[in-house]
């Protein structure tokens, strides 16, 4: 496997990078009131999915782990929420933030097929 197949599956890089980049992002649109609250949200729930995964990979127990993974995925569900309500207060740039609601459903998909291997489903 070469290094970028690599970086495509090492979900604590991605997850980092994800969030990093939402930062990016926002650092870009203009502060007002409706933006701010959002922004504030946003970055909060982005960065949490990957500090929420890296928690998990240090789970103590199956236990443990299945219901961390849990958290990250109402991160990454809050996440594609505020995304939406980004989208709505900066529809000019709704192709650009598109771009993030697809990776963020994209990391769902992948935590939500952890979280039923981990159970058994």
């Amino acid at each position: 496997m070469d290094k970028l197949s690599n970086q495509k599956f090492d979900l604590e890089e991605r997850t980092a990078k994800f969030a990093e980049e939402i930062i990016d992002f926002v650092r870009t649109l203009s502060i007002d009131v409706v933006n701010r609250r959002i922004i504030d949200q946003l970055v909060g729930s982005s960065g949490s999915t990957g500090a929420n995964y890296c928690e998990a990979v240090e789970a103590e127990s199956k236990k443990d782990f299945i219901h961390k993974i849990g958290i990250v995925k109402k991160e990454i569900k809050e996440t594609k929420h505020w995304l939406r309500l980004l989208a709505r207060a900066n529809s000019e740039r709704t192709e650009e933030i598109k771009k993030f609601w697809r990776e963020a459903n994209e990391l769902l998909l992948i935590f939500a097929k952890i979280s039923r291997s981990s159970r058994g489903v």
